[in-house]
């Protein structure tokens, strides 16, 4: 049992799963509790090639952004995530079930009037949905189509979490978040975000909040597919900080 405790598990995704060409890693390490930075210390000795991606990638343990002080276990569900996708270089509570149904992630194809309905209310007098889509043109590259990923459980915690920001500063205002993964075509919406509010400053204010905090918590990877090869995008606005108060929250476009 003890050599068992001592087993440790760390799922890999986007870029670094691809470098590591594994989407988990089992270690046999002596400790049964390590600090996060201890343990990407031991992930970089063991990696050395790998070492620059480790070294700004963050741990997630149980699905929460962990920070290097942070002391995880064995027994813990760890995951170590690249930077997330980033932007261009240059009321009432309601009960669990509808929060729920106002974030998702889907193969298939997003559709935002099914993200407005989800806010519509009968004393809002705004509403707002902004619809990121693939451009065909990327820094002079022809895009093809690109490719999400996502760590789905604690994606969707996060997106959750902006949401109810969102209604803290805001009070009444109310946030849906829908985001693809799979194949994106030119064209195609990747996240559609529909906000609604009494006054329609508080929806331009919390959409253009809820598509940049996305970009700065949320574990989902963008690869983008060139007809001459292939590259994951991550967070370009910046140093990647997921722990990072929002009043730091970079300007990110899609």
């Amino acid at each position: 049992m003890e050599q068992e405790n001592r087993r440790w598990q760390i799922a890999l995704f986007a870029g670094l799963a691809e470098r590591l060409n594994t989407r988990s890693l089992t270690l046999d390490i002596e400790a049964s509790a390590l600090t996060v930075g201890e343990l990407k210390e031991l992930l970089k000795q063991r990696f050395p090639e790998h070492a620059d991606l480790i070294s700004i990638s963050f741990m997630a343990c149980n699905q929460a952004f962990a920070g290097d002080d942070r002391t995880v276990s064995a027994s813990d569900e760890l995951a170590l995530l690249p930077p997330v996708s980033g932007g261009e270089e240059s009321g009432a509570e309601e009960e669990a079930p509808a929060l729920a149904e106002r974030f998702a992630i889907r193969m298939e194809k997003l559709d935002p009037d099914e993200a407005l309905a989800l806010v519509s209310h009968p004393d809002h007098g705004a509403a707002l949905v902004f619809v990121g889509t693939t451009r065909e043109w990327t820094a002079g590259k022809r895009t093809v189509h690109l490719e999400y990923e996502a760590y789905v459980p604690m994606a969707l915690s996060e997106m959750r979490r902006i949401g109810r920001e969102i209604g803290e500063r805001w009070p009444g205002t109310l946030c849906a978040i829908h985001h693809r993964i799979g194949s994106v075509a030119v064209g195609e919406a990747s996240v559609v975000i529909a906000v609604s509010s009494p006054h329609r400053d508080q929806s331009y204010e919390a959409s253009r909040y809820a598509i940049e905090r996305l970009k700065q918590t949320v574990p989902i990877w963008k690869k983008e597919v060139y007809e001459d090869g292939s590259e994951w995008k991550g967070h370009q606005s910046g140093p990647w900080n997921p722990l990072a108060s929002p009043e730091h929250t970079g300007e990110a476009g899609n």
